[in-house]
């Protein structure tokens, strides 16, 4: 079904809205930093061709965001029993994901959500405000498709990286907005604390948890995010 969805965004009509700007404009946040989601196309075609050859699990848990998820390679073998899918692409930001909202989240007809955003709009200069506007702006998408009304959102805190120490301060208060909406409202939404376990003794991020990069999480560090995230999955 879902390769069927991503082709007919892809066609040639829904390209040339791709890269309009009244396009950009609609599926964005109010406030969200400008970016090209037609960056993104090639590995959209990708997952319609990875489902065509390989039918996606029925109803997955649906992981969707940026690189920090994409490069989570192990996910199968770290949820075993799980009907875990990883749709994380490229270096995304808030804006790509709500870009490809309709084809990906509302296409796979998820159980759950997971996402991981606004790491990267943070890098590129985004408030933190910004960030928390993106996420209601996700959650209110998926509140208003019936299939997704009672799916559970589950938001992965942006994590403290050695490459982003100065933006710190911006993390904690984009993760301090949208913890504290998610705990007013329970019902639907999870906020996992995926920060405190990747920072040491003096509040620093642990170095061996990331790649040379400083930026992006090694095996360890995804083996502390697997233990982290694990209580939070639904069956």
């Amino acid at each position: 079904m879902l390769h069927a969805v991503l082709s007919r965004f892809f066609s040639g009509a829904a390209l040339l809205v791709l890269t309009s700007a009244a396009g950009l404009a609609q599926n964005a946040a109010p406030g969200a930093s400008s970016t090209d989601p037609a960056q993104w196309t090639a590995e959209m075609r990708a997952f319609a061709r990875q489902d065509s050859l390989t039918p996606p699990p029925r109803r997955p848990i649906l992981f969707y965001g940026s690189s920090s998820l994409r490069k989570w390679t192990t996910l199968q073998q770290d949820f075993p029993g799980l009907p875990v899918l990883n749709r994380g692409f490229g270096g995304s930001r808030f804006p790509d994901a709500l870009y490809f909202f309709d084809p990906v989240v509302l296409g796979y007809e998820p159980r759950q959500v997971v996402i991981y955003e606004g790491d990267n709009d943070i890098g590129a200069g985004a408030s933190a405000q910004e960030v928390y506007a993106s996420f209601l702006e996700f959650e209110r998408r998926m509140r208003q498709h019936k299939p997704l009304r009672r799916v559970p959102l589950v938001f992965l805190a942006i994590k403290p990286s050695p490459l982003r120490w100065a933006l710190y301060s911006k993390v904690q208060e984009a993760n301090r907005l949208i913890r504290t909406y998610i705990e007013a409202h329970p019902q639907y939404l999870r906020f996992v604390d995926t920060v405190t376990p990747l920072l040491g003794p003096g509040g620093k991020p642990r170095p061996e948890l990331y790649e040379a990069d400083s930026l992006h999480l090694n095996s360890a560090g995804y083996k502390v995010w697997t233990q982290t995230l694990a209580p939070y999955l639904r069956r």
